[in-house]
């Protein structure tokens, strides 16, 4: 039985909420009276179909149902979880959080976008209070992962536990304020920076475009893989934080920004920051540039992947997570029918992948293959340990056939037989499939390796033993169609 969530309003945050559990397998129940409810969350929800299934490296599981309900207690009906995310007043919270008491679940919990209120706020008076907790995302929710879960003391041990659990099960990254305060953390980063924006354009020092590119182009990458204070102790150089702020602390005192003073939001102000936006980007759609930013945050979280770092990290984790679920096995004794071609990739062919054609470039289809290899060895036993005690598998030669085209968000999967499987040597067969279609196949001799001498030696005896146990029972399987096959040679 499928999750069930309860979205309360459904603005861009709501919307996006409604996106992030959905796509994560989860039955989702929207609550808003706003008639456009259905067509704002259907845009964003088109957005996050496009971008979040091809993040990782992993397909997601099968979508969940969505569903808009005219009255509360019926979107509440069955939800573990329910997201408010109504206006920011403080009145209108309490009498959603009041109807909440009557309809949903002891054991729910109920979280708030709110990107200001103090959950001690939030909480004043509400019989439901111990399930009420602060969980403020970022926009887009279904791509940024952070949530600040911000707890009080009215709040159980089970409760937060859950949220956490919950929070980690559709990717995100619950970062626990354990001692509450207005505008929690990161909104009052962004609001120290804000403010100084706003003056350097009241006093004609910048203008939008030009705030914006010494933020993409400079502090903003560095901040997006390393944060605040790991930037800095990089930049003490070897002697590392302390050093830092010996060099730079005295600066401090120094008058460079204007953080206790806002300009006044004059309508000459408001008319100069809306025609240089304008200006700058104006000749987007908002729409077009959501996608454009989607792309490009996909982009450097897939980046930051690749180093295992970061929301990199994150993701690989919840990889993982899903990996389990789809049912690729961590160790060849785990396979539950061995006289059959294995599971090893199932993921969604991300927008990265593309060429000029509009299609899955050749050299993916190398990258697919080659990641099932990779999946392939852990399963015998050659992982990370393994090559690091210094033997590993090196590919010797490789034939690819593609045999049909594939797009951006096709779900595919690979499945690996072994043709040979003794000695140093290991023949793979793998199959690359969306649905019944047979897209392309791979076949790949490897030579067991010696990391210490570069040269071909027997692996361990438990890998062999491992690669033997499947060789022998694949033996019985006809031969794939195209083995053996050289370029241009009929079938």
């Amino acid at each position: 039985m499928r999750k069930q969530a309860a979205i309360i309003g459904g603005g861009v945050i709501g919307g996006g909420w409604a996106a992030r559990f959905l796509l994560n397998g989860w039955d989702v129940r929207v609550f808003d009276p706003d008639p456009e409810a259905e067509r704002k969350i259907g845009e964003v929800l088109a957005n996050a179909r496009r971008s979040l299934p091809g993040l990782g490296n992993m397909a997601l599981p099968e979508e969940g149902r969505l569903s808009f309900h005219a009255d509360l207690s019926e979107a509440c009906a069955g939800a573990s979880w329910v997201q408010e995310s109504v206006p920011e007043r403080l009145d209108t919270k309490h009498k959603v959080y009041a109807q909440l008491a009557d309809c949903v679940a002891a054991e729910a919990v109920i979280g708030s976008s709110t990107s200001g209120y103090k959950p001690s706020e939030l909480q004043a008076g509400m019989a439901n209070a111990h399930q009420i907790v602060v969980t403020h995302p970022f926009n887009p929710v279904y791509l940024l992962p952070l949530i600040e879960l911000v707890s009080t003391e009215a709040n159980s041990a089970d409760v937060i536990a859950t949220a956490k659990e919950v929070i980690s099960g559709i990717g995100m990254y619950p970062l626990h304020l354990k001692k509450e305060i207005d505008a929690h953390i990161a909104d009052r980063f962004l609001e120290a920076v804000w403010r100084e924006a706003l003056w350097l354009i009241n006093d004609g020092i910048a203008t939008t475009e030009e705030i914006d590119n010494a933020i993409r182009y400079g502090f903003g990458i560095r901040w997006a893989q390393m944060g605040l204070f790991e930037t800095y102790r990089v930049a003490g150089g070897e002697a590392g934080m302390r050093h830092f702020i010996a060099q730079f602390g005295p600066c401090l005192s120094w008058p460079w920004t204007k953080l206790m003073d806002v300009p006044e939001l004059t309508d000459e102000l408001v008319d100069a920051i809306a025609d240089q936006s304008d200006a700058q980007s104006g000749m987007h759609s908002i729409r077009e540039l959501e996608r454009i930013r989607d792309d490009n945050l996909v982009g450097m979280m897939r980046a930051l992947g690749a180093n295992d770092w970061g929301a990199g990290a994150l993701q690989n984790a919840h990889d993982k997570t899903l990996r389990a679920g789809a049912g690729i096995v961590g160790h060849v004794d785990d396979i539950a029918d061995l006289s059959q071609p294995v599971l090893t990739l199932h993921r969604v062919v991300p927008l990265d992948w593309l060429d000029y054609n509009g299609h899955m470039t050749e050299s993916r289809y190398l990258q697919a293959f080659a990641d099932s290899t990779d999946r392939f060895m852990e399963m015998i036993g050659c992982d990370a340990d393994y090559i690091a005690s210094g033997g590993s598998y090196f590919t010797a030669e490789t034939h690819i056939r593609h045999l049909d085209e594939v797009h951006a968000g096709a779900k595919i999967t690979v499945r690996t037989q072994v043709i040979l499987g003794e000695g140093k040597k290991m023949h793979l067969w793998h199959e690359m499939c969306e649905g019944a279609r047979v897209l392309a196949t791979g076949e790949h001799m490897l030579l067991h390796v010696d990391l210490a001498t570069r040269r071909a030696a027997p692996p361990a005896a438990q890998v062999e033993a491992a690669l033997v146990k499947i060789a022998t029972a694949h033996a019985s399987l006809p031969a794939p169609e195209g083995l053996g096959r050289a370029v241009g040679a009929p079938r």
